[in-house]
């Protein structure tokens, strides 16, 4: 369970990284559309695990990939947004959040199956004797 304090911190990082996504988007993604889903923070403040989904993006792991080779640039502007709240700027990583295609993917699993309906009448009895 997170403390209040990890908690404040990853809603700001999360804020502030959306920020810093948002006006660097087409350098960064090519174009992509993403959503920074959730960022998770360690106990002592050092590390934070960010979450990114992307959408109608090819390849995935490649643009997250070239993400984690900017790290260090992201990181220091993070850190020039930050550096007045927090004491220790943290490191990043960057994780695939599949849950929206997880769901999209069980979606599509339910829609394909054929359910027939409920019988209606639920107060008769089948009769034994028959």
């Amino acid at each position: 369970m997170e403390s209040t304090r990890q908690q404040k911190v990853a809603k700001l990082i999360q804020k502030e990284l959306g920020d810093i996504f948002q006006r660097q988007a087409s350098t960064l993604f090519g174009g992509a559309f993403f959503t920074l889903t959730r960022v998770k923070v360690s106990p002592d403040l050092g590390l934070a695990k960010v979450y990114l989904s992307f959408m109608l993006a090819p390849n995935k792991e490649q643009l997250l990939e070239s993400l984690s080779d900017q790290k260090k640039v992201i990181r220091k502007t993070l850190g020039e947004r930050i550096r007045n709240q927090v004491r220790i700027i943290p490191e990043l990583q960057f994780f695939l959040d599949e849950n929206l295609d997880y769901a999209s993917k069980m979606d599509e699993i339910f829609s394909k199956l054929d359910i027939p309906p409920a019988d209606t009448d639920e107060g008769e009895k089948p009769d034994k004797d028959n």
